[in-house]
């Protein structure tokens, strides 16, 4: 009985490496390294999601304890709107941001 045992428990592990062993092989296969980088995209873009969602949450929350307007910008006190960014232009207030204007035309240019 002793060596039955003894055998069927080598079998056994035998069977096991086998299988782990064709597992492993398996994951470095092109199919298998496919897999697993699809596997990490779906993760950063879940993970991603899950960020954006909790900025929104606590950017809602923050703007309600300060009695913040939700409409859209300009509503926020200091925050320039198109009106304010105009005059703040015209009197050297946003130099740097027109500075980039221009250059990201340039740039789509060409």
């Amino acid at each position: 009985m002793s060596r039955g045992l003894w055998f069927v428990a080598g079998a056994g592990a035998g069977i096991y490496a086998m299988l782990k062993a064709r597992r492993t092989a398996e994951v470095f296969t092109p199919e298998g390294l496919r897999d697993r980088v699809a596997g990490l995209g779906l993760v950063a873009h879940l993970f991603a999601e899950e960020v954006r969602a909790g900025m929104t949450e606590k950017e809602t929350e923050l703007r309600e304890r300060l009695g913040w307007a939700l409409d859209g910008p300009g509503t926020v006190p200091g925050e320039l709107g198109p009106a304010g960014a105009e005059s703040a232009e015209r009197t050297g207030g946003v130099e740097t941001l027109a500075g980039s204007r221009s250059s990201t035309n340039e740039m789509e240019n060409l």
